[in-house]
């Protein structure tokens, strides 16, 4: 018999939460379903107070998006996934199942900006302290830990500055203190580049809005549990304790090791809502079956760009991961397979008037706020990603005025390259 669990990545995303049904069909259903027959009240008193499985209502459950998220659980090799309506609903989701007010948590200092905002401005009004370290140092975050802090966050690479942090360091540091490290994993490609579990992080969050999508046609997000942190350490009362709003349930004494992915279910969804659609979970399906030949592709067309901008006279610096020089470039070859990304960052030279003026003399590249999508394109931060934060703040994620974050697509690069070619021309920046 084939072991399911020894597959290669390449065919769990495929396979993954696939199996034939009744009608013998190859491809997923999609369940356009609001609500869902229950077979007795019996059997619908058991699904509400969490004693038997099944489908409630799709807010909470629903078949089309539980192929998907089994098959996100199957690639990280992780023991549960929930599929919400945005990356930023999986922060916001994860964050407010571990901390309430008068905790705080530490964070990574190069984040993508709405994490930023959310972190330093909404989450602040609800009385949870996000502090961010000063560099990447393990000192700076371990001089941030208190007995309030629920857990230490970091992106497996920064958004817009592609740098790595040293995951498995900082694993050790979560594990010293006994608390939850959770990744943001969106330039991990799901698994496929970087897998956070294999360098001891317990969850794992990711916009599937980017690569998981590929196509720029759904929003989405996803939260997964590595199934490998004690939730009965007494940290986590409302995890290990009795549930106000299940009658007292114990949900680690009930669910195990997949305590933390059902309490995002079932308070996280019940309460918030912000669920996926059934069709945006077809799609993230879809887009899953070409993940690792996507980003394959990405990634080599990426080193080609960069080398192309490195000798380019109207570029005053480029950032990319692959390179020695990047900061970043040591732990990327480390965490990372190919031991880069499908984004890096270049400096133009001149003004903010002027990168404006290359950006938007571009013919093939989307100017949009998008990465990991088909299409190639180019975003710059300072006047969008970044736009809300302060000069000094900005400063600190490492944002300058002339700084262009580049996506790439699927395109042939050499047809990017002739696109900046024709756009440097329409611009002087001396």
């Amino acid at each position: 018999m084939l072991d399911k669990k020894n597959l290669r990545f390449e065919t769990r995303q495929i396979h993954g939460g696939y199996s034939v049904d009744q009608t013998g069909s190859r491809g997923l259903a999609i369940y356009p379903t609001a609500a869902y027959h229950f077979k007795s009240c019996d059997y619908a008193a058991n699904l509400f107070e969490l004693s038997e499985g099944g489908n409630i209502y799709t807010r909470l459950h629903n078949p089309t998006t539980a192929a998907y998220e089994q098959r996100i659980s199957s690639l990280y090799n992780a023991v549960g996934a929930l599929a919400v309506s945005s990356g930023m609903a999986a922060i916001f989701i994860t964050v407010t199942a571990l901390a309430q007010a008068g905790d705080n948590i530490v964070a990574a200092p190069f984040l993508y900006g709405g994490t930023y905002n959310q972190f330093r401005v909404s989450l602040r009004k609800l009385g949870i302290e996000v502090r961010i370290a000063a560099t990447e140092r393990i000192e700076d975050f371990e001089e941030l830990i208190d007995a309030n802090t629920k857990m230490i966050y970091v992106e497996s690479m920064g958004n817009p500055t592609c740098d790595v942090p040293d995951l498995e360091a900082i694993a050790r540091l979560a594990t010293a203190y006994d608390v939850p490290f959770v990744v943001d994993n969106t330039f991990g490609a799901a698994g496929f580049l970087c897998n956070p579990f294999d360098w001891g992080a317990n969850i794992v969050v990711d916009s599937a809005t980017k690569w998981i999508n590929g196509h720029g046609t759904a929003m989405g997000g996803i939260i997964v549990d590595g199934g490998n942190y004690n939730w009965g350490n007494g940290k986590f009362p409302q995890i290990d304790g009795p549930s106000e709003g299940y009658h007292g349930l114990n949900l680690y004494e009930t669910f195990g090791n997949q305590a933390f992915i059902v309490k995002c279910r079932v308070d996280g969804l019940r309460d918030f809502g912000c669920c996926p659609s059934p069709f945006d979970s077809y799609l993230m399906l879809l887009g899953l079956e070409t993940l690792s030949l996507r980003v394959a592709h990405q990634v080599e067309s990426c080193r080609t760009l960069a080398e192309y901008c490195l000798n380019h006279p109207k570029v005053s610096r480029v950032s990319y991961v692959g390179f020695e020089d990047h900061p970043g470039y040591k732990n990327a070859q480390k965490y990372y397979r190919f031991g880069a990304s499908a984004v890096m960052n270049i400096e133009l030279k001149g003004t903010l008037e002027s990168t404006v003026q290359f950006v938007e003399s571009l013919k093939l590249m989307g100017n949009m706020t998008m990465i990991g999508d088909s299409i190639s394109v180019v975003t710059h931060p300072a006047s969008t990603t970044h736009k809300q934060l302060s000069e000094e703040d900005m400063a600190a994620a490492g944002v300058t005025p002339t700084l262009l974050r580049i996506s790439l697509g699927l395109e042939n690069v050499e047809d990017i390259i002739d696109d900046f070619e024709q756009a440097f021309e329409c611009v002087d920046n001396e």
